[in-house]
């Protein structure tokens, strides 16, 4: 791992594959350290031909946390939404800061545009990267994501729930109890989810690794307060492919449609037995998916 200087801030990242390889961006999701991307998955889009790079977002893992600055609750955000008040000016920094984050890497990077992949919040976040910074972005990959559209399915209220809980008392135990339940919720089907006690070990390994719950709720806020950018889709030129799993219970895949409907000539897949999860069974699909895509877009013309 290593830590470079980017958008004001250092960002923790690691990298797989050929440093001559065109670069690949992988974004995480809402409160995920760059070590929950599988492994194999890493390997396979490097053998792909790319130069694969994951990164701690803004306030999780070990990249720059904004110590003192407090987000309002989820609550007033919401309500001051409805109240049409300009939430986006009282949180710490909206989802338009992580996306600038994420171009200014790929640019200390040393190069001048990547193929972005990004999950959940990565899948916004890399969305506004193609639309604020599309120089820095060659082909998207938004995956279980959504247009941002308020008007779309929500949530059931069991994802809903096991999203936002919060343990009693911050242990590691308890906060592995809570991943198990989550990925109950709103992961795979039990065919190919991940198992509990992978989940468990997993979740006490993050833990370990880096536990910042403040930093969850600024992150959580940027989110809620973030200005709706669906409007905005059709004007991606870039070319896309859409990926989201069928049983996605905490982002439906009437989301990633709405995604694929708004950016003109946007491929998309749903993917069955698929939930809002990373479990190792569903790599080989997602790499049948991602590698061609890859290949049909590689700045030469293929690999």
């Amino acid at each position: 791992m290593a830590r470079i200087e980017a958008n004001g801030i250092e960002i923790e990242y690691e990298e797989t594959g050929s440093p001559n390889d065109p670069l690949m961006l992988l974004v995480s999701g809402f409160s995920s350290q760059m070590t929950s991307w599988p492994d194999s998955f890493r390997r396979g889009l490097a053998d792909a031909g790319r130069r694969v790079v994951v990164f701690d977002n803004r306030d999780i893992g070990l990249t720059t946390e904004l110590v003192g600055q407090t987000a309002p609750s989820p609550r007033d955000i919401v309500k001051g939404i409805a109240a049409g008040k300009p939430m986006h000016e009282a949180v710490p920094y909206l989802l338009n800061d992580m996306a600038a984050d994420a171009a200014a890497l790929v640019e200390a990077l040393g190069a001048q545009n990547a193929d972005v992949l990004g999950v959940s919040m990565g899948g916004m976040i890399v969305q506004l990267m193609a639309l604020n910074h599309p120089e820095r972005v060659r082909a998207l990959i938004p995956v279980m994501t959504t247009s941002g559209d308020p008007t779309l399915p929500p949530s059931t209220p069991e994802a809903t729930a096991a999203l936002t809980a919060v343990p009693e008392k911050r242990t590691p135990d308890a906060v592995a109890d809570l991943a198990v339940k989550g990925r109950a919720a709103y992961g795979s089907h039990p065919d190919i989810r991940t198992s509990d006690d992978e989940i468990r070990a997993a979740a006490i390994a993050a833990m370990e690794r880096s536990d910042r719950p403040e930093g969850v709720a600024r992150q959580y806020a940027a989110i809620l307060a973030q200005p709706r950018w669906h409007e905005r889709l059709a004007s991606i030129t870039h070319p896309t492919l859409v990926l989201h799993g069928a049983v996605d219970t905490l982002i439906r895949p009437a989301a990633g449609q709405d995604i694929a409907r708004r950016i003109p000539g946007a491929d998309i897949a749903v993917i069955e037995k698929w939930g809002h999860d990373l479990p190792d069974e569903i790599v080989p699909t997602l790499l049948d998916r991602i590698a061609p895509f890859l290949g049909q877009h590689a700045p030469d013309g293929g690999f």
